[in-house]
C-alpha cells in the first residue's frame, strides 16, 4: 500500500496564494498520472488538476489560469500552486493517482480556507 501525506493548507484571504505538497510513501509514484482532488462541505470530491507521468497538466475550468500542478518524481512529491484564491476554493484537498487505484490509500487531506 502506498501512503499519501498532504500538507500546506491554511487560512488565506481572497486573492492570496498557497502551495500544497503531497509526499508519497512508496515506490509507485512515478508510474502513474497524479492529481489533486478537493471536497467542499456538502459536495462530492472533485478532481481539479492532473499531471501525467510526462508532465502534461490539465485543470478543471474553475481553476484554470490560477492553479499550477507539478511533480518531482525523484522526491515522490506532488505540488499544487494556488494563486488568486477565491472563497469557493475552500475545501479539503487530497492528492491521489488519476484515476484512484486500490493499492493507494487516500490521505487525510489538507484544509484550505479562503476567507476575509
Amino acid at each position: 500500500q502506498v501512503q499519501l501525506v498532504e500538507s500546506g493548507g491554511g487560512l488565506v484571504q481572497p486573492g492570496g496564494s498557497l502551495r500544497l505538497s503531497c509526499a508519497a510513501v512508496g515506490s509507485i509514484f512515478s508510474s502513474y498520472a497524479m492529481g489533486w482532488y478537493r471536497q467542499a462541505p456538502g459536495k462530492q470530491r472533485e478532481l481539479v488538476a492532473t499531471i501525467t507521468r510526462g508532465g502534461f497538466s490539465n485543470f478543471v475550468d474553475s481553476v484554470k489560469g490560477r492553479f499550477t500542478i507539478s511533480r518531482d518524481n525523484a522526491k515522490n512529491t506532488l505540488y499544487l500552486q494556488m494563486n488568486s484564491l477565491k472563497p469557493e476554493d475552500t475545501a479539503v484537498y487530497y492528492c491521489n493517482t488519476v484515476p484512484p487505484i486500490q493499492s493507494v490509500n487516500w490521505g487525510q487531506g489538507t484544509q484550505v480556507t479562503v476567507s476575509s
